[in-house]
């Protein structure tokens, strides 16, 4: 596996890599990857074998991940000719696609290419774009996390469609369950009595929309919802947010909790009364699924997300949330009411989506999956 997104660097795809490659095999499953803080103490107990590099890029160099690719290329070139491969996978079409291409042709190995969709729309219509559709369409196959991603890559990029392989995402449904304990959580934060708390996860950027809950803020404070908003994750827009929250005077009732202990994500989850990340499509930068909808509703909450993106895999509306519009605040406003005002039917989507996770997104469905496709497709 070739990829520069792998833990203990945070977000979805990380973690999804980590889980799909502790499942495929032990250290016969080479892992080549970035150096980033925290990897040795991480790699130490690691069932795979991780081969750490140092990958940046460079601003003058043309292009400027001229040295990721270097590097990249020549770790897999090592590992190629030092060891007897099934398939090399690829994190993503650039830059590992293009390494994972020339390496598995060198030796004969099956390529494998992870498509997430963001990728897809994100990069114009250029040069990179022209590389990406290279790489996606000499590939053996596409693991594709969504029919939004799937869709994409035949109307786009050209793929065919029997080289596409659907592997939506994943939860560990022991890890996120509902019942854990959240009290202090909401103390840490102020929460008491029966105010209610919103939750989004994501990097603070504006696609995720998380700006559109916070202008959604005052009017549903006006309708006499006590209510609080709570953000794990980091990023650009942070002070964006705090300036936007300052701006319409809901200062206290948001909180922007950084990075929180893996163990506490969970609690997070249960502590909320909906989690919400209302999406939109900025310029092409889209998403291209939403594990967290899944990591919430496996902790038995209902969840809102966007109309952009492949996020419909993700949330079937009505069913364990609700999809509304998430260019617009009013849209984002009504769907934060309705489950706010409704717990009936906030509690029976957010167990219709423990339900479904459980059910239809696990982990060892998924890398049975993978593996058949490695060995058999």
């Amino acid at each position: 596996m070739i990829t520069e997104l792998f833990l203990p660097t945070k977000g979805g795809t990380a973690v999804s890599f980590d889980d799909d490659f502790r499942r495929l095999g032990g250290k016969s499953v080479h892992l080549v990857t970035a150096a980033v803080p925290g990897d040795a103490r991480f790699d130490l107990s690691h069932p795979n074998t991780v081969h750490r590099l140092v990958l940046q890029r460079i601003p003058w160099l043309r292009p400027e991940s001229l040295l990721m690719y270097l590097r990249l290329l020549g770790q897999s070139l090592r590992l190629a000719f030092t060891h007897r491969f099934s398939a090399i996978l690829a994190g993503r079409a650039l830059p590992e696609g293009l390494v994972a291409w020339a390496v598995g042709r060198l030796r004969g190995c099956k390529v494998m290419i992870y498509a997430h969709g963001e990728e897809l729309t994100g990069w114009g219509r250029g040069r990179k774009f022209q590389a990406m559709c290279f790489a996606l369409r000499r590939a053996d196959h596409i693991l594709t996390n969504s029919d939004f991603t799937r869709d994409t890559l035949i109307s786009l990029i050209g793929v065919r469609q029997d080289q596409i392989v659907m592997t939506y995402p994943t939860v560990d449904v022991e890890r996120y369950r509902p019942g854990l304990p959240f009290d202090d959580l909401l103390a840490s934060i102020g929460v008491t009595g029966a105010q209610r708390l919103i939750l989004s996860v994501g990097r603070l950027q504006r696609r995720k929309g998380f700006d559109q809950v916070i202008r959604a803020l005052p009017a549903l404070l006006g309708r006499g919802i006590d209510l609080h908003y709570a953000i794990v994750g980091i990023g650009d827009d942070g002070d964006y947010l705090q300036g936007l929250a300052r701006d319409l005077g809901v200062t206290e009732r948001l909180h922007l909790l950084g990075h929180v202990e893996p163990e506490d994500l969970p609690r997070w989850y249960n502590a909320c009364d909906l989690f919400t990340m209302p999406n939109r499509d900025i310029n092409g930068d889209t998403e291209g699924f939403g594990l967290v909808f899944m990591e919430a509703n496996a902790c038995a909450k209902p969840v809102i997300a966007g109309l952009a993106g492949g996020t419909g895999s993700a949330v079937e509306d009505g069913l364990n949330g609700l999809r509304v519009d998430g260019e617009r605040v009013e849209a984002v406003e009504q769907g934060l009411v309705r489950l706010l005002l409704d717990p009936e039917a906030a509690r029976r989507m957010g167990q219709a989506g423990r339900d479904r996770t459980a059910s239809r997104f696990t982990s060892d469905q998924r890398a049975a999956l993978i593996r058949r496709v490695i060995h058999e497709g």
